[in-house]
């Protein structure tokens, strides 16, 4: 019976160490049943205390009785009896002690393998929590990494775009002098509007386009009076214009020139025709020649694809091209 009583405060203790290891209210619902197993458990050891005594003072009186087993015979049976009665209540209690013992047993263990669940249960948890985290990091990682690329290509855009502004700007100005430009030399050669000159503003250039008649006869590389004093208002215009750079063109039409002791082919006449214009040019001694482009075409750039004679008296020409200084733009294309 002591051990049955140790048994069941060695679980009480077991049940207090417990309760720290399971959630509050499978803690309060174990705390429960062991408030109800000390309350049987008191009970038990009240019990057990007076059938100790009775145990003791039956002895004493079975001592007694022995002596006086003759005479007592009849009220000895009586007390077996009471005795057997005694016995099986006992063993009534006894079994009920097991019992209990053994419920005890088996919620113990559903509580343990409860809060084995429980752990595991949180273990998982915090791996998840943890493998999430290291996901965070990296995206954070990454995040940063790409700021950091988006900040460096937001400067260079900065930087592009505070180029392109400069860019817009030079353009502009040299368009505004090409215009300027253009409207000097219209005023220059307005008198030999009605003689095969034109003058006109395309793709930022000014073109000067002199007809063979203003110039030259057929097959010749002498410059008539005219185209003389035409070049020279133009030479004018160019010597006080020294950033604005000069290409001459000479264009023949399709008809092939036959070869002399000077001039072998078209070719040939389209180069000289262009160097005896840059001549004229530069006998402005404010003109420099490292202005100057002397080009010859040939046939190969005509104005009208035709072979009737208006459209080749148009394809025989001379093309003064004339260009700002793109110096500036070209270095800040070159910066880039």
């Amino acid at each position: 019976m002591q051990l049955k009583i140790k048994s069941i405060i060695v679980f009480g203790l077991i049940l207090s160490v417990l309760g720290a290891c399971v959630p509050t209210k499978q803690f309060d619902d174990l705390q429960l049943k062991n408030d109800q197993c000390q309350e049987e458990l008191e009970i038990t050891k009240h019990e057990n205390k007076n059938l100790n005594v009775a145990n003791t003072e039956l002895k004493s009186k079975l001592d007694i009785t022995k002596t006086r087993l003759e005479e007592m015979q009849a009220d000895s049976l009586e007390r077996g009896k009471t005795y057997h009665l005694l016995d099986m209540k006992y063993d009534k209690l006894n079994r009920q002690y097991n019992n209990l013992q053994l419920s005890q047993e088996q919620l113990l263990s559903g509580n343990i393998q409860e809060t084995k669940e429980l752990l595991e249960e949180l273990q998982n948890t915090q791996r998840g929590i943890i493998e999430k985290e290291d996901r965070l990091r990296l995206l954070e990682s990454n995040l940063s990494l790409e700021q950091s690329k988006l900040d460096k290509y937001k400067t260079e855009l900065e930087e592009k775009n505070a180029r392109l502004v400069e860019l817009e700007s030079i353009l502009s100005k040299k368009d505004s002098v090409v215009s300027v430009l253009k409207d000097k030399v219209s005023m220059a050669l307005l008198g030999f509007a009605d003689n095969g000159l034109a003058v006109e503003m395309k793709n930022g250039k000014v073109y000067v386009s002199l007809d063979e008649q203003l110039l030259f006869k057929s097959g010749s590389t002498t410059i008539d009076t005219k185209g003389v004093n035409a070049l020279k208002k133009l030479a004018d215009v160019l010597a006080t214009n020294p950033d604005i750079n000069i290409m001459v063109e000479g264009h023949t039409d399709d008809v092939p020139y036959i070869s002399g002791a000077s001039i072998k082919d078209n070719w040939d006449l389209s180069v000289k025709r262009a160097t005896a214009i840059v001549r004229i040019l530069m006998s402005n001694t404010k003109i420099d020649g490292s202005r100057i482009i002397a080009a010859g075409r040939s046939k190969y750039h005509p104005i009208i694809n035709s072979k009737a004679p208006d459209a080749r008296k148009k394809n025989r020409r001379t093309e003064i091209i004339l260009t700002p200084n793109l110096d500036e733009l070209f270095q800040i294309l070159e910066s880039n």
